[in-house]
C-alpha cells in the first residue's frame, strides 16, 4: 500500500521546489515562466499536463466524431500541452496553429513521437546498435534521427530506452542496450547527446526522454508489463545508472514505467520520482506517464478510481499524463477541495514550460513545421550511407569454423534460402518510426549487388511468411507447418559453393506486447536448416531477430554463424559487406545468448553464491542444472573476427591505492592474423569482498583498437576510486576497502586477470 502520510508531506513540500530548482537553471527563462504561470488559470495549467494522441486529421475540417471533436476544442482552448502521433511539417503547423492562434495565452504544443532507431531512415534497433560498442555511431544514428524527425515538425522523441534487461523473453529488449548498466550508461549518455545536440533550441534538434524509470526491463517471467520486485541494491547498482547517465547528459524528460516495484507502480512512485531523480539527482525537466499508466493505478490495486489515481501520481512527481485523461478529469476537484496542493501543479507546470522555452518553441512556436526542410532531409541519401556503416559495425560474428567467411565474391556458386532471404520489410525491425514498410535492402539483393553477374546466386524460400491478424493490423509471421518450400531449397542448395541461410524472427516477434515463453527459431525453421545440411554442410546462417535466441541444437548445424539483428533499411548490403569481407566484423554482444530458454534470465555479472561449483557441494548439491551447463552458448561481450587477436602481458601500475588513487591497466594486443581488423578490448573488475554480496565481474571499461595485420599495441586503462564506487549496505555510493581483481580481455568469459587492494 502506498504510504499516505509520507505522500502527504511531500506534496506540502512542493511549494517550495520551484524556487530550490532554479540553481540549475537559466534565471531569465525561470522569470517568463513565473509570469506565465502568473496569468494562468487553473484549468489552463492543468491543460499543460495533458497529453493526447492525434486521432483525426489536423489539416482538415473539425472531427465529427463526439471525443475527437471534444479534443480538438480542448486544443483551441489551451488546454492540452502536448500531442503525440502527429507527424509531418503540414500536420504540426495546422495543430500548432489551433493551439497558439486559438488560445487565450497562446501556449504552443510540444509533438512526440516513438522516434526509436530512426525516423524514415531506419538504423539497427537499439539492442543491435550496441553490439557496435561504437558509442561514436550511436550518437551518430540518434543525430541523424533528431534531423529527420526535427524536420518533419516533431519537437520530443520517445527515446532512448534504457531499461537493463537479462530476460529474452522480454519483447522490449530489443529497444535497450542489454544486460550491462555501464554500456547501457555510455549508451544512454549517446543517444540523449545525438538527439539534443549542444543546443536544445536548435532547429534540427529534439528533446530526448530516458524511459522507462524504472526497472521495466526486470518484468517476471519476461512478461510484459508484469511485476517487478527487487532489491535497493539491484536497483541504484543494474537499474539506476543508464538513467542517471541520461540526467548527467542533460536529457529534457523521463518516461515513468507500467510496472509496479515493491508494491508500489512506479507513477505513483515517490522514492523514484521524488526522492532519487528530481531530489537526489536535480532533475529540472519533466516526467511524462507511459500510455494511461496514470489510470492503471487503478486495475493496479492502489488508487480506487481515477480521482485518486491523479491525486497519487501528481504527488508522486508524474508531471504529464499520457492518454489517460485522470488530470484534466480529476484534478481541478483536488486543488479546489484541498486534496492537493496547487504548488503541486504549478511545479509540474513549470517543469512543462521550462523544456517548451528550451526547445525555442515560445519564440517561434513553428520553426520545426518546415516543409522544405523536411522534404531536403528526410530520407536523404547521405543518411542512408550512415545507416549501412552503422548497421555493419553492429554485426556479430559469433563462430566461424574453418574460416568458411569471409566469401570470395568473384567467383563460385551462392545459395540463398531461408523466409527472411527477401523479405524487406523484417530488416526495418519494431518501432520504426516513419520508416516506409518494405523498403529495406533484403540480405538477397545485398548478395547479388555484392557479387554481381559474374556469380550465379540460386534464391528459395523454403519456408513462407504468412499474414496474421493482430491487434495492430495485418502482419507477417513464421509459417508452423508449411514445408513445401523444402524440396526447392535442397535443389538449390545442391551443388553451391556455401549457402546462405537467412533465418530468426520476423521484424514483429519483438517489441512491445511481444514476449514469447519459447525463444528458438519459431515454426519450420530449424526443420529447413536440417534438410539443407543433408544435402549442403556449407552453411553461413545469418540471423536476423530481435532478442538472442536460445540456439543449442542449432549451433552446431551451420560452421558460420552472423547475428545480424534487425539492421534497418540499409540491412542487405551491410551484410553483404560483412559476409564478403568488405568489412571485417567487430561487433561484441551487448547481452549474452542461452543455449536454452530454461537458463533465463542469464547475465554475465551474476553473483557467486555459497555452492557456486562441484568443490562446495559435490557432485549434486551445488547450484547447477543437470541437464545443460550454466554458462551461456554465446557469452556478452563474444564476438569474433576474420583476423586473431592475442592478449598478452597483462599489467598492474600498483599493487595497492589509496582512496582518490588510481591504478594504471596495461595489455598488450596483437593482430596475430592476416587481415587489419578492429578489437574491442574490454576491462572487468571484481570486488572480492562487500558490505553487500558483490558481482563475479563487471565492465569498467572498453577500448575499439585498430591494428593492421602483424601490429601490436600496448593498450591502457585507468581505473580509479569511482569505478570502483556501489551502492553498499550504508545506503551509500562509495568505495569499500579490499582486494580487488582486474580481468581484461575480447569477451566476459576469455579474460586475463590480475589483483590490487584498495586502502
Amino acid at each position: 500500500m502506498i504510504d499516505r502520510a509520507r505522500l502527504l508531506l511531500v506534496s506540502l513540500a512542493l511549494l517550495l521546489l520551484p524556487a530550490a530548482a532554479r540553481s540549475a537553471t537559466d534565471p531569465a527563462v525561470e522569470k517568463r515562466i513565473d509570469e506565465l504561470v502568473a496569468k494562468m488559470t487553473l484549468e489552463e495549467k492543468i491543460g499543460q499536463l495533458n497529453q493526447y494522441s492525434s486521432s483525426f486529421d489536423l489539416t482538415g475540417p473539425p472531427p465529427p466524431d463526439d471525443r475527437a471533436k471534444a479534443r480538438y476544442d480542448q486544443i483551441k482552448k489551451g488546454l492540452v500541452g502536448s500531442m503525440l502521433n502527429v507527424t509531418g511539417a503540414a500536420a504540426t503547423r495546422a495543430a500548432q496553429e489551433l493551439a497558439v492562434k486559438n488560445s487565450r495565452l497562446g501556449i504552443p504544443l510540444i509533438f512526440g513521437y516513438d522516434v526509436i532507431h530512426g525516423y524514415r531512415t531506419a538504423f539497427p534497433i537499439p539492442l543491435g546498435e550496441t553490439a557496435s560498442w561504437d558509442v561514436e555511431a550511436m550518437e551518430r544514428s540518434a543525430r541523424i534521427a533528431a534531423i529527420e524527425a526535427s524536420a518533419s515538425g516533431l519537437h520530443w522523441t520517445f527515446a532512448p530506452m534504457v531499461d537493463i534487461a537479462r530476460d529474452a523473453r522480454w519483447g522490449r529488449i530489443m529497444e535497450g542496450a542489454g544486460e550491462d548498466p555501464y554500456l547501457g550508461a555510455l549508451a544512454a549518455a549517446a543517444r540523449v547527446r545525438g538527439f539534443q545536440g549542444k543546443d536544445l533550441a536548435a532547429v534540427d534538434t529534439i528533446a530526448a526522454c530516458a524511459k522507462h524509470y524504472a526497472a521495466y526491463g526486470f518484468a517476471e517471467a519476461g512478461r510484459d508489463y508484469n511485476t517487478v520486485d527487487i532489491s535497493e541494491q539491484t536497483l541504484r547498482n543494474v537499474v539506476l545508472p543508464p538513467f542517471k547517465a541520461a540526467v548527467d547528459a542533460g536529457v529534457a524528460t523521463l518516461m515513468n514505467s507500467f510496472n509496479e516495484i515493491g508494491g508500489t507502480p512506479a507513477t505513483a512512485s515517490v522514492h523514484l520520482q521524488r526522492e532519487i531523480l528530481k531530489g537526489e539527482w536535480g532533475f529540472d525537466g519533466f516526467v511524462v506517464s507511459d500510455w494511461g499508466s496514470i489510470g492503471e493505478l487503478v486495475p493496479h490495486g492502489v488508487a480506487r478510481d481515477a480521482r485518486e489515481a491523479a491525486k497519487l501520481a501528481i504527488a508522486a512527481g508524474s508531471d504529464m499524463d499520457m492518454e489517460s485523461g485522470a488530470y484534466v478529469a480529476e484534478l481541478k476537484g483536488l486543488v479546489e477541495s484541498g486534496a492537493v496542493p496547487v504548488g503541486a501543479v504549478d511545479e509540474a507546470v513549470r517543469r512543462v514550460l521550462r523544456v517548451k522555452f528550451r526547445l525555442g518553441l515560445f519564440d517561434d512556436p513553428y520553426r520545426y513545421s518546415d516543409a522544405e526542410r523536411e522534404k531536403r532531409l528526410v530520407g536523404a541519401p547521405e543518411h542512408a550511407a550512415a545507416a549501412r556503416d552503422v548497421a555493419r559495425k553492429s554485426i556479430v560474428l559469433l563462430k566461424n569454423e574453418g574460416s568458411l567467411l569471409p566469401l570470395d565474391k568473384a567467383r563460385g556458386r551462392i545459395a540463398v534460402i531461408g523466409p527472411l532471404a527477401a523479405d524487406p520489410d523484417t530488416p526495418l525491425g519494431n518501432w520504426r518510426g516513419s520508416a516506409v514498410k518494405n523498403t529495406a535492402v533484403t540480405l538477397l539483393d545485398g548478395i547479388k549487388a555484392a557479387v554481381g553477374p559474374s556469380v550465379e546466386v540460386r534464391y528459395a524460400e523454403g519456408a513462407k511468411l504468412v499474414t496474421a491478424e493482430t491487434d495492430m493490423g495485418r502482419e507477417l509471421t513464421l509459417n508452423t507447418d508449411d514445408r513445401s518450400g523444402f524440396a526447392a531449397a535442397e535443389q538449390a542448395a545442391k551443388g553451391a559453393d556455401v549457402v546462405v541461410m537467412a533465418l530468426g524472427e520476423n521484424a514483429f516477434q519483438a517489441g512491445e506486447g511481444r514476449s514469447q515463453a519459447e525463444i528458438g527459431l519459431k515454426g519450420v525453421q530449424a526443420d529447413l536448416l536440417r534438410a539443407v545440411r543433408a544435402v549442403n554442410p556449407k552453411i553461413v546462417l545469418v540471423l536476423q531477430n530481435g532478442r538472442p535466441l536460445a540456439l543449442q541444437d542449432i549451433a552446431p548445424l551451420a560452421p558460420a554463424m552472423v547475428e545480424a539483428w534487425h539492421l534497418g533499411s540499409q540491412s542487405g548490403h551491410a551484410i553483404a559487406d560483412v559476409l564478403f569481407g568488405e568489412h571485417n566484423p567487430s561487433g561484441k554482444l551487448p547481452v549474452s545468448f542461452p543455449r536454452v530458454v530454461g537458463q533465463v534470465p542469464i547475465y554475465y555479472n551474476a553473483k557467486h553464491t555459497g555452492r557456486g561449483d562441484p568443490a562446495s557441494g559435490g557432485m549434486v548439491f551445488w547450484s547447477h542444472y543437470t541437464d545443460v551447463p550454466n554458462t551461456p552458448l554465446f557469452p556478452f561481450g563474444h564476438g569474433l573476427s576474420y583476423t586473431r587477436f592475442e592478449y598478452s602481458g597483462l599489467k598492474l601500475g600498483a599493487a595497492e591505492i589509496a582512496k582518490g588513487g588510481k591504478v594504471p591497466v596495461e595489455v598488450t594486443l596483437k593482430n596475430a592474423g592476416s587481415r587489419a581488423g578492429t578489437e574491442v578490448v574490454q576491462l572487468y573488475v571484481r570486488d572480492l569482498v562487500g558490505s553487500v554480496t558483490r558481482p563475479v565481474k563487471e565492465l569498467k571499461g572498453f577500448q575499439r583498437v585498430a591494428l593492421a595485420p602483424g601490429e601490436s599495441r600496448r593498450v591502457t586503462f585507468t581505473l580509479g576510486t569511482d569505478d570502483l564506487a556501489f551502492y553498499t549496505a550504508a545506503g551509500r555510493w562509495e568505495a569499500e576497502p579490499g582486494e580487488f581483481e582486474v580481468f581484461v580481455g575480447g569477451s566476459s568469459a576469455e579474460t586475463q586477470s590480475a589483483r590490487f587492494v584498495l586502502r
